[in-house]
């Protein structure tokens, strides 16, 4: 099932997003942070035992722009659609707010493609999503593929 992040699933996020971070498919959050964004995101929990198995975050950039970040799952569930029901979500929530447009970084261009999301340069975003990437191991060499949706 999914439902807004609370408290207690912050540490469930962290972990999960340091998996991938140490992959390098994602770039892991610091723990502070994920207290101070708790509010961005959803998670999808195990109806059973409430068990965290995928997260993701909408952050809102802009008055007409946001982002989808921290998009994950946990291997063992993946291929069950729990990320594309994650992206659905988000756009849901992103629409309900009356975002213009959503954007962002990843290393799957592919899976956002089936959401319609295309390419773009990273030069065209605006500069104050810039903040977060000093923080990258990465920067300023940043591999990440920049993607825009245009919402209804």
């Amino acid at each position: 099932m999914i439902r807004k992040a609370t408290i207690k699933d912050v540490k469930a996020i962290h972990g999960l997003l340091q998996e991938y971070g140490k992959k390098e498919e994602l770039l892991a959050r610091p723990l502070s942070e994920l207290y101070d964004h708790v509010r961005d995101f959803w998670v999808y929990a195990d109806q059973n035992n409430d068990q965290l198995i995928g997260c993701c975050a909408l952050q809102f950039c802009w008055e007409d722009l946001a982002e989808i970040r921290s998009l994950a799952v946990l291997p063992a569930h993946l291929g069950k659609n729990i990320g594309t029901e994650l992206t659905e979500m988000v756009l849901q929530e992103a629409i309900s707010f009356n975002v213009k447009k959503v954007f962002t970084l990843t290393y799957k261009p592919d899976f956002f493609r089936q959401f319609d999301f295309v390419q773009i340069e990273r030069s065209d975003l605006p500069l104050k999503i810039w903040a977060d990437c000093i923080i990258c191991v990465k920067f300023p060499d940043c591999d990440e593929t920049a993607m825009m949706k245009a919402l209804k």
